[in-house]
């Protein structure tokens, strides 16, 4: 069974770890290059360095140990893109493949747009769905969502990746109501998902929607006296003459001179009259007619608009807090029209992991890619949240995230803000203010943990990557507490703390509640002993730590135990 999180550049990690022809279903939500502003941090590196594992849906291939930024990559997560290097790099590339119908239509592109913001998007989402189409069985099928900003200009990129014939569906998805503040124009409500299929009829199962009370009203209205049923009325004849039984007369009533013909031969008629099928009118010379049982009805066949799947708002139950999160019954719906119990469902873009929680949900194997360190904690989260079955190690891999001391150390001198977003992860902590850069205050990430009924206290974080830390960290970070009025302080350090640093932590005393046993106010934990699981953080949270991150709510839920939990 396939579970998987890559942590780095999505073209990356498929170059080196995907097999042609190893997944079956594609989901990607990928930025939509709308300039709107999500205060996520995203600039990360392509690869780190680490052991490469072997799996049936990729292939096993050494890691590089030279780790090199995506400039191509948005910094923050403001979906904002600028043609720099990356950008001619990856257009370069794009001229050297084997599609040149690609080539072609890139070339055309970049002389209309010039070397703009959205030629930098179009460029670095064609060189991932030529790599998107290599992994993609011959009778797998893609869905890419995006909104109208650009979603034309990757309808003529699709077409030329996987041919016009490939073109499935336009799906438009009402992800929210109309604003009532536009005076100059329609409001934009929508999203656009594109549908494609790689070569042939690949695997499709039609979705249907029960009946509207509105419609059961108008359409079948007719109630059954016996058995209560609710039913329509259907013709039992049909234009055109025919030979045979299904054009003489029945009972009496002649339908050739119509120019009509029975749908069913004489023997079928007298057979659905005896199932008390026919309703006979009490009127003499009213033709009989079918009964259709609603109950007998698949129901109302899904289509191309959706407008029956709420977005995800604040006030939502499965909502994680995070920027773009598509609603779990959206992605339900295309994992079950495209795949099967088994199959391997990919999403290069996974975000929070909705599409991995679908997929999960749906007995499906998941492989997800993501480009920062706080999806990943937060898919890793969301996933054993869940399903207890995945808290279980070795339940699922996550592969390119430091697993031992040098590699974290590594991550440290390339990127001080992803470590911290690592680090913050392995103790359950949120980034504060959502992971934006600037001026913390002493405080890198919190921690709500659940200490009695309805009564949370709140745990900070400090992470330090550096070598030079020594006793002022613990000062400041006792300064910090007793400022924001916290439970507890937690110093997360890459290097084994100084004597000092042991004993001012120690004489900060223990924060004691009627609720538990004392725990120590201030806690140094190094990333050596959180990797190895000989450290960890003492508080006790009676709700596995859900007020950290929003938890989901858990497939086949355990009973909870009296007993409170301890990180």
């Amino acid at each position: 069974m396939s579970r998987q999180l890559f942590f780095g550049d999505n073209l990356q990690v498929m170059r080196e770890r995907f097999a042609d022809a190893s997944v079956d279903l594609i989901y990607l939500d990928p930025p939509f290059n709308s300039k709107r502003d999500y205060n996520l941090l995203f600039k990360t590196p392509k690869t780190l360095a680490k052991k490469a594992k072997k799996d049936t849906a990729v292939t096993d291939v050494a890691a590089a140990a030279d780790d090199v930024f995506s400039d191509a990559q948005i910094t923050a997560f403001d979906d904002t893109w600028h043609w720099g290097d990356q950008s001619e790099d990856e257009f370069r590339q794009i001229g050297q493949q084997s599609n040149t119908d690609v080539a072609e239509l890139m070339r055309a592109l970049r002389a209309f747009l010039r070397e703009n913001d959205m030629m930098a998007y179009l460029t670095c989402m064609a060189i991932r769905l030529l790599e998107l189409h290599r992994v993609l069985q011959p009778a797998g099928s893609l869905y890419l969502h995006c909104d109208p900003t650009a979603s034309h200009y990757l309808k003529l990129i699709l077409d030329a990746v996987f041919g016009p014939h490939a073109f499935t569906n336009e799906i438009v998805w009402k992800r929210t109501t109309a604003k009532s503040q536009t005076f100059h124009r329609f409001p934009s409500n929508h999203d656009v998902i594109l549908f494609y299929g790689k070569e042939g009829k690949g695997t499709f199962n039609r979705q249907f929607l029960p009946h509207s009370e509105e419609r059961i009203k108008k359409h079948y209205g007719n109630v059954e006296e016996k058995s209560g049923r609710h039913y329509s009325l259907g013709d039992l004849t049909a234009e055109g003459t025919r030979n045979g039984s299904s054009g003489a007369d029945w009972r009496g009533i002649s339908v050739r001179a119509k120019g009509n013909h029975w749908k069913y031969t004489i023997e079928n008629l007298e057979k659905i009259d005896k199932e008390g099928r026919i309703y006979w009118p009490s009127k003499a010379g009213g033709m009989p007619r079918l009964k259709r049982y609603l109950d007998e009805q698949e129901g109302v066949l899904v289509d191309d608009v959706w407008v029956d799947l709420a977005p995800i708002n604040s006030q939502a139950a499965e909502s994680l807090g995070y920027p773009t999160q598509k609603p779990l019954a959206l992605l339900e719906r295309i994992i079950l029209a495209s795949s099967k119990e088994g199959d391997v469902v990919l999403d290069p873009f996974c975000g929070c992991g909705t599409a991995l929680d679908a997929a999960q949900n749906l007995k499906r194997q998941w492989i997800g890619i993501d480009i920062t360190h706080l999806a990943i904690g937060l898919i890793e989260r969301r996933l054993k949240e869940r399903y207890p079955d995945l808290r279980e190690k070795g339940a699922f891999s996550i592969d390119g995230r430091p697993e031992d001391l040098g590699a974290a150390r590594r991550l440290a001198e390339l990127d001080k803000y992803q470590f911290q977003y690592w680090a913050l992860s392995l103790v359950g902590a949120q980034p504060y203010k959502g992971g934006r850069k600037g001026a913390d205050g002493g405080v890198d990430g919190l921690i709500y943990p659940e200490v009695g009924k309805g009564k949370t206290e709140k745990i900070i974080v400090s992470v330090k990557g550096g070598d030079n830390v020594g006793v002022l960290a613990i000062r400041d970070l006792i300064a910090t507490v007793s400022r924001e009025k916290a439970a507890v302080g937690v110093l997360i350090t890459l290097n084994p703390p100084t004597k000092p640093m042991v004993g001012d932590a120690a004489a900060a005393g223990f924060y004691e509640s009627p609720h538990h046993a004392p725990v120590p106010k201030i806690q140094i934990l190094t990333i050596e002993g959180l990797l190895s699981d000989h450290e960890r953080l003492k508080f006790v949270d009676m709700s596995y730590g859900g007020q950290t991150f929003k938890a989901a709510k858990a497939e086949d839920r355990v009973k909870k135990s009296d007993t409170p939990t301890l990180f």
